[in-house]
């Protein structure tokens, strides 16, 4: 997505600094009252650059913990080519950006469902089709450690500094040097990764799944998904740069290509391989990814270098520079090690859910693996849709850190937390009203008997309990991690969800089936969410907590009475359209309604930026 930098305006509003900032003394850098030297204050009426260009190389939160960032200009103005990377984005920029994310996300999501109506369809929910879930485990991890979480969290803050040091005029090209130090290497990683999960695939399938009848389906169906780590590796790389480039297309459309690679191959190759030909699509759907971010990809790569500055003046940047703490990484050295393990284990932590849930119904009858899948896959589709601003907002976040601006990105995680919520509530009281005539509309043909269809709603509807934990979880690790550099504290507070996962889905299972084990899921998210909340401040963006569960408890009382009220509603509805249609008008109307009348800081904005968009749709057409 190509769009012309919003003016600087755009998105500075919103919650004022709490820090009183003097006038800027003769270096140029403004000083709070409290000594210290802040970056978000403007320039006198001349329109120009952001004071956060005028900054030291490292600054304070409001908690007194440094935060790594780049060595900043303190005389030059912005060469014109420097002008897209150093504008401030704007709000419209931004819901034009999450608008994009949005549709074609939910375009990818409905290309998602239609692939799993096509796998029920074609081999229904039986022990065929538990294999290839089995093997489906691996793209599944792939895709939460290389596209969607893990690497993107090291890598979208790694290409912000990297564009903010060449908006700096450093020597060279530091994007290029950053793709040329690490793009090799994790290719190589990628390749290797592949080949040993092909080779170990029997010992890999019994570990996931001991208590398959028969594993050599699903032995066959890994070797054939372990193809993706490869394709998905590359695709996360390039959403990570292009995100940072705030080019958002592309990224947003990797999963249509993505199901439409295995949808079109389980059609084509499935009378002659069965359900092995939906793990053949799964490889080729990770080459598609990749395929259609190579050519926006390459373009930001060959872009014209900035021009440099003068030597003289880039000696007396230095100089200035030498006398300052270098707390800052260099271009080439943000992606450590450190921080690539410390993103990648929490990734790791949040998928093994997964495996959590698969080892456990693998001990239940024939289809439990299946009916958790279809649950899961369906209930995450508010998550999933919740995020999107999200996934728009991260490099912003770490930009503004980057340029050494607290109060942008603790003001921008604020408003994500709200936004997301809202939207997420409102997605899980529609699942939970009406999750029979969801599923039932979506699955229940062919080989998906009625008896699956309550199945699979049961479980659903025990799935959306955890959803706001998921959210919660998904908004709050990028404020770790959105500062390039690496952090333990995500990983110990996945790592306990985890253990309170096993837990109870081990006392549970044998007690309430498949309803046991998403109510271990849902708990253990939720203890993960709690625990990175309490830990916001020093180790990540200081957001205000007591504000931001203030804000948070308005849309979750409006979601209890809409789920209540649509479930109500679509219970007397017979037919599974108009029960639906009936059930999400009643939880769309009462949430909204009281959402708006509590002032939910999530929802006026949104309602407004639609409205915004909307015009502005209008007027171009």
């Amino acid at each position: 997505m190509t769009v012309t930098p919003p003016r600087a305006s755009g998105d500075s509003s919103g919650t004022p600094s709490e820090r009183v900032v003097a006038p800027t003394g003769a270096s140029g850098r403004a000083v709070a009252a409290d000594g210290t030297r802040v970056s978000g204050v403007s320039r006198a009426a001349s329109g120009g650059r952001d004071a956060a260009s005028q900054g030291d190389r490292s600054r304070s939160h409001p908690s007194g913990v440094d935060l790594a960032v780049p060595p900043t200009r303190t005389d030059l103005a912005p060469a014109p080519a420097e002008a897209a990377d150093l504008a401030p984005v704007s709000r419209g920029f931004l819901a034009k950006a999450a608008l994009v994310t949005a549709v074609l996300t939910a375009a990818g999501a409905l290309l998602g469902l239609v692939r799993d109506q096509a796998l029920a369809r074609l081999f229904g929910a039986g022990s065929e089709t538990d294999a290839f879930l089995v093997a489906w485990t691996i793209p599944e991890f792939a895709a939460t450690l290389l596209i969607e979480d893990g690497l993107a969290f090291a890598l979208v803050p790694a290409f912000s500094l990297a564009l903010a040091r060449r908006a700096q005029g450093t020597p060279g090209d530091p994007v290029r040097a950053l793709v040329a130090a690490t793009l090799p290497k994790l290719s190589l990683a990628f390749v290797a990764v592949s080949a040993v999960i092909v080779g170990a695939a029997p010992y890999v399938v019994e570990a996931l799944a001991p208590g398959l009848p028969d594993p050599a389906l699903a032995v066959d169906c890994t070797r054939l998904t372990a193809l993706c780590v490869l394709g998905f590796g590359l695709a996360g790389y390039c959403s990570a740069a292009l995100r940072a480039h705030r080019r958002f297309l592309a990224p947003a459309a990797i999963y249509v290509a993505y199901n439409t690679g295995i949808i079109t191959a389980m059609f084509v190759l499935g009378g002659h391989w069965g359900v092995r030909s939906a793990a053949a699509g799964v490889a080729i759907g990770g080459g598609l990814m990749v395929l259609i971010q190579l050519p926006p990809f390459v373009r930001q790569l060959c872009r014209k270098q900035v021009p440099q500055q003068a030597p003289q003046q880039f000696a007396q940047q230095e100089q200035e520079q030498e006398q300052e703490p270098r707390s800052a990484p260099s271009g080439e050295r943000s992606v450590t090690a450190a921080l690539v393990a410390t993103v990648l284990l929490f990734a790791l932590c949040r998928q093994s859910q997964t495996l959590i849930e698969r080892f456990l119904a693998s001990t239940l009858d024939a289809g439990a693996i299946s009916h958790l899948n279809y649950a899961q896959k369906v209930a995450q589709i508010p998550m999933t849709l919740s995020m999107m601003l999200c996934t728009v907002t991260f490099p912003v976040v770490a930009r503004a850190l980057a340029d050494g601006d607290i109060e942008k990105a603790r003001t921008r995680v604020e408003r994500d937390l709200a936004l997301a919520s809202c939207v997420l509530l409102l997605g899980a009281a529609t699942v939970i009203a009406c999750a029979p005539q969801i599923v039932g509309l979506l699955f229940q043909r062919g080989a998906f008997t009625a008896q699956d269809t309550a199945a699979t709603a049961g479980v659903m509807r025990v799935y959306a309990l955890g959803l706001l934990g998921q959210t919660l979880t998904g908004v709050l690790v990028r404020s770790y991690f959105s500062a390039a550099r690496p952090s333990w504290y995500p990983v110990a507070a996945m790592a306990t969800g985890i253990i309170a996962t096993s837990w109870i889905g081990a006392l549970t299972v044998g007690v309430w089936g498949v309803s046991g084990i998403a109510a271990a899921n849902a708990a253990g998210i939720t203890v993960t969410a709690l625990v990175l909340l309490a830990g916001m401040g020093p180790r990540s963006v200081p957001i205000r907590k007591r504000r931001a569960l203030h804000e948070l408890s308005k849309p979750v009382r409006a979601a209890v009475v809409a789920g209540v009220a649509g479930t109500f509603v679509a219970g007397q509805v017979p037919s599974a359209v108009p029960g639906l249609a009936a059930g999400g008008a009643t939880v769309a109307a009462v949430f909204v309604l009281l959402a708006w009348a509590m002032d939910a800081q999530g929802v006026v904005p949104a309602l407004r930026s639609v409205r915004s968009v909307t015009r502005r749709l209008s007027h171009g057409r």
